[in-house]
């Protein structure tokens, strides 16, 4: 296991459609591509997409294969977890997808003011210890960044088995008087109900795409909870 992790990160390295900006210290620079994505990497104009704590980028991957006509950026600090996705849309010839290695803490000196349209935030860490809330990527401190650099009326979506994580999200958008879009503690009763006229005012990726981790939650019986809103 070790010697293939160790094989994925050099592989990793080669990869043309992931970006390393693992810094650390008070004082973090700006990495090269900031402001850039659209012209200098993906070639085009079309709107960035954002998913936060990627993982192996099941869901950049599954959202980048059906919106051709947007460019998704999957963002984590683990490279063996990345090197999957990195692989998967190399060898698919996926044109539309790149991925960032860094600490999202540091995510607005990657990316310009307007640059980013939306944001996908799927299964985090919900760190629900009350001494980690500033941690919870729904957070105040980390909505502040994201202000950074979404566009205006661009949207959240978060995606979670964490009950507690989603209610203190609706607590913090309420707080915040944020735009909230839509919202639900049970995704899947929505769609499975006999009557899910509902189900047509969330995004068919939310139901279509999963991860690895709500695929493992899903099957222990943990209901998904979904909100999208605005900042």
């Amino acid at each position: 296991m070790a010697k293939r992790k160790l094989e994925h990160f050099a592989e990793i390295e080669t990869f043309k459609n992931v970006f390393h900006h693992v810094q650390r210290g008070e004082k973090i620079e700006e990495h090269e591509i900031k402001g850039k994505w659209n012209s200098n990497y993906f070639q085009n104009l079309n709107p960035l997409v954002l998913e936060l704590g990627c993982g192996k980028g099941e869901y950049t991957i599954g959202l980048a294969a059906n919106y051709t006509h947007k460019n998704f950026v999957g963002v984590d600090l683990k490279g063996n977890r990345i090197w999957r996705g990195a692989k998967i849309a190399i060898e698919r010839y996926m044109s539309n997808v790149g991925f960032l290695r860094t600490r999202i803490e540091n995510i607005e000196t990657a990316f310009a003011a307007n640059e980013v349209d939306e944001i996908w935030i799927t299964f985090p860490d919900p760190q629900p210890q009350v001494s980690r809330i500033k941690k919870r990527l729904t957070s105040p401190p980390f909505l502040n960044r994201y202000k950074n650099f979404l566009a205006p009326n661009g949207i959240i979506h978060l995606k979670t088995d964490s009950a507690p994580l989603y209610e203190y999200t609706l607590e913090v958008i309420k707080e915040n008087n944020l735009t909230l879009l839509e919202s639900t503690a049970d995704l899947y009763s929505i769609l499975n109900a006999s009557d899910n006229a509902n189900a047509k005012n969330f995004p068919p990726e939310t139901f279509s795409i999963q991860t690895f981790y709500e695929k493992k939650f899903s099957d222990k019986g943990f209901k998904i909870c979904y909100l999208r809103f605005q900042l």
